[in-house]
């Protein structure tokens, strides 16, 4: 199993925390450390200072060595293509080749009507997903001087430059819970396939008809991976764990006003949870689901303690 951080920065983290976090996740051995893109404080507290994404990860490519880093996920709606083509392989530059790029179609529409990003129907912006896909590929693996003409988007005579070099690309990470259009859109543009929030079995069930939708196109469904984003908290002990539980619900709120004990139990089936050989079954039985990437969301990012366990008996013993 390949271990990666999960951030969530719009709950108020500044720039200095991510790269504190970056910096010890690099040392403690995980393969990447990735990021929302989010412009609006969630869940807690709203108001709180947010960051760009993709500044920030151009920050940290100059400021660690040996990390992958990138966005789950960029919203299409936030950036034009030409330009998010652009922006990521400058970010791919500055790291020495260590980018990549998790894109989606969106779906905080509070968030885009606060920062005047369009937000159409989602099959609008499933169509979205589909032609900017085609046309950052496009820009960094076809020969200059090629076309495009789709509903949302026309490239004439496209100009790139700097290319990637051949097979050095940024990665391309598309998720989500496995809906047909998601899987038919990975099977034909992605590197990977994250499953948002799922048991083991579930992201079974999804890879499953993943590897479908690879075989209709033509694909070798092993040329694409398999990975997962689940929420995690660990703690040597019950006590520790409940600790944090309490400290998790005051920060991100407590929905309906559940107790420490309700809480664990409603998210224990779909997180790493537990003491540490409790989080290590748990992990046993996403790699044996098929999941080759598994991506601990870390809702508690303050708690660096936590990220130095999750490095030292997770990571180091995966």
């Amino acid at each position: 199993m390949r271990f990666l951080l999960m951030i969530e920065p719009q709950q108020g983290l500044s720039y200095l925390e991510q790269l504190e976090i970056a910096r010890r996740a690099e040392a403690l051995g995980f393969e990447g450390l990735f990021r929302s893109d989010h412009y609006q404080s969630f869940p807690g507290p709203s108001g709180m200072p947010t960051t760009d994404a993709w500044t920030v990860l151009a920050g940290l490519a100059r400021e660690t060595r040996t990390i992958s880093l990138g966005a789950l996920v960029s919203p299409v709606t936030f950036r034009l293509p030409g330009n998010f083509a652009k922006v990521v392989m400058t970010a791919h530059e500055m790291s020495g080749g260590r980018i990549e790029m998790g894109i989606g179609a969106g779906w905080n529409e509070e968030e885009h009507k606060q920062h005047a990003f369009p937000f159409p129907p989602i099959e609008t912006r499933a169509e979205m997903l589909e032609e900017q896909l085609e046309i950052i590929l496009g820009l960094w693996e076809r020969p200059d001087g090629w076309s495009f003409r789709g509903r949302h988007y026309t490239v004439e005579g496209s100009r790139f430059a700097p290319k990637p070099e051949p097979g050095r690309r940024p990665r391309v990470i598309v998720g989500g819970d496995g809906t047909p259009r998601s899987l038919r859109i990975a099977a034909r543009h992605a590197d990977e396939f994250n499953v948002t929030g799922a048991t083991p079995e579930k992201a079974a069930e999804v890879y499953a008809r993943l590897d479908v939708e690879c075989q209709k196109i033509g694909r070798n469904p092993a040329t694409i991976i398999r990975s997962t984003m689940v929420g995690a908290l660990i703690a040597s002990d019950a006590a520790g764990l409940n600790r944090r539980a309490e400290h998790m619900m005051r920060r991100v709120g407590r929905p309906g006003g559940e107790d420490p004990a309700e809480w664990l139990a409603t998210r224990r089936p779909r997180w790493v949870m537990g003491n540490y050989e409790e989080a290590r079954a748990t992990i046993g039985r996403y790699e044996a689901a098929g999941v080759e990437r598994i991506m601990l969301q870390d809702m508690l990012p303050w708690d660096l303690d936590m990220v130095e366990e999750m490095g030292r008996e997770l990571v180091a013993r995966g």
